[in-house]
């Protein structure tokens, strides 16, 4: 095929064969490994061929993709029970598929008012959900990192304006470190505050407060507080209302990181445990964390789109053709990207396809496979589980041994290829944690997860 304008004949038989290979691959997931790191023959060969002048074979070229993603962790698997499963449904991949294929520039509406309509009434949708007042909208964006970055940049602008003297933001230990880099970003390296967490690793709201008064009479200037509706670490999340109420009290912008936990608003379990997040002024959530969508999928949420224009807006002479359209956003001007792909269908497709029970009940059943995984490891006097989930992550830690046996044993585990766990630190000591986030994830792979790291704790 050396022609770059594909006639129909040769797109469809490229699409099936491409089909063809996805669903074998997607088909195989079940009995493949979870992990892999054994050096396929040839590959490293074949990857570091520079392109030939020629037309190659789709089949061949293929096939290297596969043997290439079939190394390293294989987060799209059942046995993915590490950091943050991102399933990738199959139905928002075809929705990329489509989107790409379009290719329509969704920046600014006049460029593709319909589209820009269709993801705008997503964010609209999840603005509902979420609790918060009419008006509110939001972004897209390529992760919960990008979606914090415009937070803070947005918060700065509401409550700072040009003047950054002495300006201080609060965060745990706990916090997720997108957002210390997001001040760095923003030119703020010296803001970050770190607020002391309770007992069980919740922010101490009553420590916030004291600290964001002994920095007020210090001269210092806070203006961001920022909870976490399931932190990375441990899942857990930060009392909500009594944040909102704080940061309300102090004039604070209140920014909820539910990267990982927004998805569970959905479920009747989930809802009462991210109550206050209404309150928030920004809410950063991952789809590609609770809503199984790929990865490179992210959103940011505001109580007022105003203050995500005010912070992000610009324009030039070569924008004087394109007029705002009624009712639709420009994105180009809420966020940090001016090009921006058109991440909406990969929302819009899977919600309408499959339907919102359909996310809502494997979100439960996650809720569910989680509480097994603790009820299992709590019960076992090998192992110590010092706190409850309050979503879908587990810690835990052999009771007898140091830091060291920990390492061996979450090597002992991964190394074995059926499943894959992660570890953080909790207190300064070292835990093992598990987290069941995957559509794929069901009870009988959670019971193997349980065999596998029994089995692993004996071997001593």
């Amino acid at each position: 095929m050396t022609e770059l304008d594909l006639n129909r004949p040769d797109m469809a038989a490229l699409g099936r064969q491409a089909v063809d290979v996805l669903a074998d691959w997607l088909d195989a997931l079940e009995k493949s490994p979870a992990s892999d790191y054994s050096p396929p023959d040839g590959l490293a060969e074949r990857l570091r061929r520079p392109p030939a002048a020629g037309p190659g074979d789709f089949g061949e070229l293929a096939e290297t993709f596969l043997r290439a993603a079939g190394q390293g962790v294989n987060t799209a698997g059942p046995g993915y029970l590490a950091y943050f499963p991102a399933g990738g449904l199959y139905s928002a991949a075809l929705a990329e598929l489509l989107a790409n294929a379009a290719n329509r520039y969704t920046g600014l509406a006049q460029m593709s008012p319909a589209l820009v309509a269709m993801e705008h009434g997503v964010l609209t949708w999840l603005c509902e959900r979420f609790g918060l007042p009419p008006g509110a909208g939001g972004i897209t964006t390529s992760g919960g990192s990008t979606a914090t970055l415009s937070a803070v940049l947005a918060a700065r602008q509401s409550r700072l304006g040009d003047d950054l003297t002495g300006a201080t933001l609060y965060v745990t230990g706990h916090t997720h470190h997108c957002v210390a880099k997001a001040a760095r970003i923003c030119g703020l390296p010296a803001a970050v505050r770190e607020v002391p967490v309770t007992g069980d690793l919740r922010m101490d709201v009553r420590a916030a407060a004291e600290l964001i008064a002994a920095d007020r009479a210090k001269g210092l200037r806070p203006f961001l507080l920022a909870g976490t509706a399931g932190t990375t670490g441990t899942g857990t999340i930060d009392p909500l209302p009594e944040l909102a109420e704080l940061a309300s009290r102090e004039g604070l912008w209140f920014h909820v990181d539910a990267a990982y936990g927004g998805g569970f608003q959905l479920t009747e379990r989930g809802r009462p445990l991210l109550t206050g997040m209404e309150r928030a002024d920004s809410v950063a959530l991952d789809p590609h964390k609770s809503m199984f969508l790929p990865y490179g999928t992210g959103v940011l949420l505001v109580r007022d789109p105003a203050t995500l224009h005010a912070a992000h807006a610009d324009g030039g002479d070569y924008l004087q053709d394109l007029a705002a359209m009624d009712g639709l956003p420009d994105f180009a001007n809420l966020g940090v990207e001016l090009t921006r792909e058109f991440r909406g269908l990969r929302l819009w497709l899977p919600l309408h396809l499959h339907g919102v029970d359909a996310f809502t009940r494997e979100l439960e059943e996650k809720l569910d496979l989680a509480a097994v995984v603790h009820r299992e490891l709590a019960a076992d006097p090998r192992f110590s589980v010092p706190w409850r989930p309050d979503l879908t992550v587990v810690v835990f830690r052999l009771r007898e041994g140091d830091d060291e046996r920990n390492r061996r044993l979450l090597q002992e585990i991964n190394d074995g290829g059926q499943i894959y766990l992660s570890s953080t630190n909790v207190q300064g000591r070292l835990y093992l944690r598990l987290c069941v986030l995957s559509f794929r994830t069901h009870a009988r792979h959670v019971e193997r997860a349980l065999q596998i790291i029994r089995a692993a704790a004996d071997v001593g």
